[in-house]
């Protein structure tokens, strides 16, 4: 491959260092994928919750922040080779954790072993995005879109291998979710014996304090937040009824600390919005994701949602590799391509709360899909554009907002909406099966108690699904699961909407400031 503009990259071994980041995102795909597909197996074999599974899939998001924010600030210090390595042990004991699931500790063991794949995960971007936004630092929409085909390409890697090894041969789904260690043994391959360049912000000399100063309390404010839920939700079992109050505690004190550490800067405003928007990318992108195969086979089969899923992930990966394309062909700047796609997913995820039929379900996905290509690789070109003095760090935050979101708003939030619309539209329908139905365990959003609601057995719902001859009670218990699927899918997609309010914003922002154009280092405040 050549570069598509007149610079080219700044080291030799540039895209030997591209294509392995790409295949260490490729992996995380793959498992991704594959999670998805087999929840249907864990709520069916454990008994779990829409809610139980959406916290389960949201530690394969929420450990991300963890590995990414952690990565971001050591790597310079550290190394990239060293951080690839910790990656790879992570990826090694994740499948070890996960496959040692039983009935007494299914829902800790899956949790965790969810967690640290996405630990592993977050590291790898830490080295990823930083990485290829120096070596490509004339183009980085471009080959950080690139990068992130990556995604897509595992997740149709990973859904295809569960049409073949889930839906046609039955492979035990431990079998099944074993096969994403054959890419990670290939990333650390293509990794060994690589030079790494230092970042600008290291190379400049860039102080750690200096590379904090743009995030400042602001950006802090976003991140600490989300931190503060992550261990709200954690220690709720261990300390119940202070859980939350103990997490803001922890999150307040983070935001102290990066006050201390930049003498209480502010921040940059505007990188605090691009912060919000990614917590926003985060639930909307990976957390319907995280759900849309279970969705998806639920309106329609199980195989069909697979193949779906399969179109589109597909899309995203073509579309990734036309950044450059729509930038010069198209002369949309990055926030206005991120405006432009917002409002294509909006509708897309609209469209497909109606759909009924296998053909509209895939126009109807297919919109969805072109409005969330561009959404998290075009995010941190934006930020390597304009803060090139937070260098790996602002980058690592804004990839860690947008995981923790997707691992506590996003996919649980999609579960619990599930849970309630599912269970109200029973009870609307017939208090008394609503009742026999009822999931053993309430659900709640966020661990706040206000919002409970008492879902459908996961266990009851699928012999349900799985009869062939239903019983009128069988068929309402259905249809209320369906009713509750589709009312899903449109209040997700305010989620978009929303955002297309904040690009609107930037976008008039940098207009009134001449334009949006990349950054020198001396030019950050």
């Amino acid at each position: 491959m050549t570069a598509p503009s007149q610079h080219g990259p700044l080291v030799p071994n540039a895209y030997r260092l591209l294509w392995a980041g790409f295949m260490a995102i490729l992996a995380a795909g793959v498992s991704f994928a594959i999670r998805g597909g087999i929840l249907d197996n864990w709520k069916s074999e454990f008994g779990f919750t829409s809610q139980q599974l959406g916290s389960i899939t949201g530690g394969g998001l929420s450990g991300f922040c963890f590995g990414i924010i952690i990565g971001g600030v050591v790597v310079d210090k550290l190394g990239y080779g060293k951080l690839v390595v910790i990656a790879l042990i992570g990826h090694v004991l994740s499948a070890v954790v996960t496959l040692g699931a039983t009935q007494e500790n299914a829902y800790n063991m899956l949790f965790w072993g969810s967690f640290i794949f996405a630990y592993a995960n977050g590291t790898l971007e830490a080295v990823a995005n930083p990485l290829v936004a120096t070596i490509f630092p004339h183009n980085r929409t471009h080959y950080l879109n690139i990068l992130h085909a990556s995604w897509p390409a595992g997740l149709v890697i990973g859904s295809a291998l569960g049409w073949v090894f889930d839906d046609q041969y039955k492979w035990p789904w431990q079998y099944q979710l074993a096969l994403y260690l054959i890419p990670v043994a290939l990333y650390a391959i293509m990794f060994i014996g690589q030079h790494f360049p230092k970042s600008e912000a290291a190379a400049s000399g860039t102080s750690f304090a200096d590379m904090f100063k743009s995030v400042g309390i602001l950006g802090a404010l976003v991140a600490c937040y989300l931190l503060a839920l992550f261990f709200g939700d954690i220690l709720k079992e261990v300390v119940p009824g202070a859980s939350n109050y103990i997490g803001y505690a922890i999150g307040g004190t983070l935001v102290i600390a990066v006050g201390v550490l930049t003498k209480f800067s502010i921040g940059s405003f505007v990188l605090f919005m691009l912060f919000i928007a990614h917590a926003l990318v985060g639930a909307v992108e990976l957390g319907t994701d995280s759900w849309i195969q279970n969705i998806t086979g639920n309106l329609f089969s199980s195989e069909q949602g697979k193949y779906l899923f399969l179109w589109t992930s597909a899309i995203m990966f073509g579309l990734r590799f036309c950044a450059h394309w729509i930038e010069t062909k198209l002369k949309l700047t990055p926030i206005a391509l991120l405006l432009v796609c917002s409002i294509i997913a909006s509708i897309g995820l609209y469209l497909s709360s109606g759909m009924t039929s296998f053909a509209v379900a895939l126009v109807a996905m297919g919109v969805y899909a072109v409005g969330k290509t561009f959404f998290w690789p075009t995010m941190l070109a934006v930020v390597g554009d304009r803060y090139p003095k937070s260098g790996a760090v602002a980058m690592s935050i804004m990839g860690g907002i947008g995981m923790l979101s997707a691992g506590l708003v996003g996919g649980p939030g999609l579960g619990y909406s599930k849970d309630r619309f599912a269970g109200e539209e029973l009870r609307r329908v017939d208090a008394a099966v609503a009742e026999k139905y009822k999931a053993d365990k309430p659900s709640r959003f966020l661990n706040i108690p206000a919002t409970e609601v008492q879902g459908l057995n996961g266990a009851m719902l699928e012999k349900a699904r799985k009869e062939k001859s239903r019983s009128e009670e069988q068929r309402k218990v259905i249809d209320a699961d369906q009713r509750g699927d589709r009312t899903t899918l449109r209040v997700d997609a305010l989620i978009p909407a929303a955002m297309a309010g904040i690009y609107l914003l930037l976008l008039v922002y940098f207009q009134s400031i001449g334009g949006y154009r990349p950054r020198r280092i001396e030019e950050e405040p």
